[in-house]
């Protein structure tokens, strides 16, 4: 099969894919206004016709611009945010209905603006896809990358509270009526500086130092990049309160070095550095111990402010969801407070159960396979290390937050990846997306090129070389 056919087959099969989860959002968002009483809101048919065209713009940017891309990721992305979009929606309903049963005016209907964002986050990820043709032109900008994400990670920290402080975290910049979460973009740069900096500085993790029981641990000069990392970390956890970002963020680093050196010593130290930051930080600062003894037993604290109502009310949803879920429209997930952002993965697990949030969870390993894959595909140093480690911050961030949720791990108060309500996790992870298929294609154009044909003996120009004269006969 010559390559324009590939090209076809693979861009035909994404859009069959996406087809197939825009039927699949129609029919929820359906299901959502069928379960639910009317009340004055965005019609299901309107949202789903909207998130169509901005689907069917993504595809025809990467059928345009990409054309050997992988043809999963934009299909998994589109049903995730589909998913996300829906019960959005469906929250948006409940609370119409509160504030009309009340007397009330209607709040601000979010799902219109996560759709507003979502217009905005694909027209940044067509803009990325024209303007970044080679993934390898990131490498030229590892050091601006570098300063632009530990930049925009410690921002919210330094800012004053009035700009910077929601819910007692410090995350966002507020610009007048403009809200967003640098930290949410220092993700995907601080990704591309570990990628270009580890393969320019690998000497640095290979050199072995003192054997111990049996491992080569690092020289104690060579551990200045993952120091520095690691108190980027306790900067986080100190003066923006926020202990997801700073484990995602150590966590990614960590998993990119040991990939780059291939060395257990590696994730023992960071391992023991990890611990080290989580037992100071337990008895240095208060909100660690509110999270972990709300971990422990939420009820205990259930009736105090910060305390564990948020985390009782989404394991009771998800104790009434069951198996299969009580059915979109059909729950209370309006009940857990934020529910469309850091707790949506409860309200979807209250009306889709186990079985709808174990679907969700299989979309998420396939986006991060695939790109495992590319990562393993592609020919240079850079691409494997930066595919893999966007690969890696969706997979741990979805452990996060799923764990939380959960109950699994203390509650790290971040955003599901295309699913959460907000525009900076939308333009962020629509960021992610277009260099993962940037990455993609590379490989694609790498296989489908046709190969040099080699010159006839023939036809190939004759060079004289002078061989140096050694006294010895030719042998």
């Amino acid at each position: 099969m010559d390559s324009s056919a590939l090209v076809r087959r693979s861009r035909t099969t994404e859009l069959r894919l996406l087809i197939f989860a825009l039927l699949l959002v129609f029919a929820a968002l359906e299901l959502v206004d069928l379960n639910q009483q009317p009340v004055a809101s965005w019609p299901a048919p309107q949202l789903a016709l909207i998130f169509a065209v901005l689907c069917l713009a993504a595809h025809l940017t990467v059928r345009f611009v990409a054309p050997h891309a992988d043809p999963v990721f934009l299909p998994c992305v589109a049903l995730l945010n589909g998913i996300g979009l829906t019960m959005i929606h469906r929250l948006d309903l409940a609370g119409a209905l509160a504030a009309a049963q009340a007397g009330h005016s209607a709040p601000a209907q979010e799902a219109p603006r996560q759709l507003l964002w979502m217009g905005i986050s694909i027209a940044l990820f067509a803009g990325t896809m024209v303007l970044v043709r080679d993934h390898r032109r990131l490498a030229g900008y590892t050091y601006l990358a570098g300063a632009l994400g530990l930049g925009f990670l410690i921002l919210p920290g330094v800012l004053p509270a009035s700009l910077s402080e929601v819910n007692g975290a410090k995350l966002w910049v507020r610009l007048g009526p403009l809200s967003l979460q640098p930290g949410e973009f220092s993700k995907v740069l601080v990704i591309v500086f570990a990628a270009g900096f580890l393969v320019s500085k690998r000497h640095l993790f290979t050199t072995a130092g003192k054997r111990v029981f049996g491992m080569e641990l690092p020289r104690t000069r060579d551990l200045g990049p993952l120091l520095l990392v690691w108190l980027a970390s306790v900067c986080v956890v100190t003066f923006e309160k926020e202990l997801g970002a700073a484990l995602l963020f150590f966590g990614v680093a960590l998993a990119m070095i040991y990939i780059a050196t291939e060395r257990v010593s590696w994730v023992v130290v960071g391992l023991a550095l990890f611990a080290i930051g989580c037992v100071a930080a337990f008895f240095l600062f208060n909100h660690i111990q509110q999270r972990v003894t709300t971990w422990l037993d939420p009820l205990a604290t259930y009736d105090q402010p910060g305390g564990g109502y948020q985390v009782s009310q989404s394991l009771f949803g998800l104790g009434t969801g069951g198996l299969t879920g009580t059915g979109l429209g059909a729950g209370r997930p309006d009940l857990v407070p934020f529910a469309s952002t850091d707790f949506i993965s409860g309200a979807l697990g209250e009306e889709l159960g186990m079985t709808g949030i174990a679907a969700i969870v299989v979309l998420y390993l396939l986006i991060a396979t695939r790109g495992l894959r590319g990562a393993l595909a592609v020919s240079d140093d850079f691409g494997k290390l930066l595919a893999t480690g966007l690969s890696f911050s969706l997979a741990l961030q979805v452990f996060v937050v799923v764990g939380g949720v959960t109950g699994l791990i203390p509650l790290a108060g971040m955003t599901l990846p295309f699913v959460s309500y907000g525009g900076s996790s939308l333009l962020a992870n629509y960021l992610v997306l277009a260099v993962l298929l940037r990455v993609s294609n590379s490989i694609g154009e790498t296989h489908t090129r046709p190969a040099q044909q080699a010159t006839p003996l023939a036809e190939s120009a004759t060079v004289l070389v002078n061989a140096p004269v050694t006294g010895r006969p030719p042998s």
